[in-house]
């Protein structure tokens, strides 16, 4: 004999899981990448330690009802004295599947966890792509971007914003951050 109340429990859970929070990266790419060593071959007999800067930024748009692109953009310049010895350009783009998620916490969601998931493929993307050169490897350090999430929106505030920074509708954004000489490698 069946239940008589076991269709409107399917129904209650089809429901249930109809409106359940979902995030899922749909997809990972290299979307830009360029390298330039403009002093070579001069530049491989070089015996100094270049000194390194790295710039990171982060940006997101929508793409539909559910779909945000999210990147990180890191620009790697190595110098000796005034020389250039490499610079790298490189974003790392994802597509993530958002839904049922409260519009508060989708900035954040775009501004630290989708930049944190992409970092890594960045990362190895650069390494590659300088040791392809055959200069010495170099290895970016972890960033912590919920600190730079919370930089940006302590400057915004400081600026008097009325507004938080969004970064599902700002496109691309530069962070500011710099890192030091060296913190760069590892």
């Amino acid at each position: 004999m069946a239940e008589p109340n076991s269709a409107p429990n399917a129904n209650a859970a089809n429901s249930n899981a109809a409106n359940a929070p979902t995030f899922n990266l749909q997809r990972a790419y290299l979307k830009d990448l360029s390298l330039e060593v403009p002093g070579a071959p001069h530049v491989f007999l070089e015996q100094k330690a270049p000194a390194v800067e790295v710039n990171i930024g982060i940006g997101a748009q929508r793409i539909n009802d559910t779909m945000f692109e999210s990147t990180v953009t890191v620009t790697v310049t190595t110098k000796i004295e005034d020389k250039v010895v490499y610079l790298v350009e490189a974003t790392q783009g994802g597509v993530f599947e958002v839904a049922n998620i409260p519009a508060e916490q989708i900035d954040p969601l775009l501004g630290i966890v989708c930049p944190t998931m992409l970092y890594p493929y960045l990362r190895a993307n650069v390494a590659d792509a300088i040791t392809r050169t055959t200069l010495p490897p170099l290895h970016l350090t972890e960033v912590n971007f919920q600190a730079l999430y919370q930089q940006r929106q302590a400057e915004a505030s400081k600026e008097g914003q009325n507004a938080k920074p969004d970064a599902a509708s700002n496109g691309q954004g530069d962070s500011g951050i710099i890192l030091p000489p060296g913190a760069s490698r590892s």
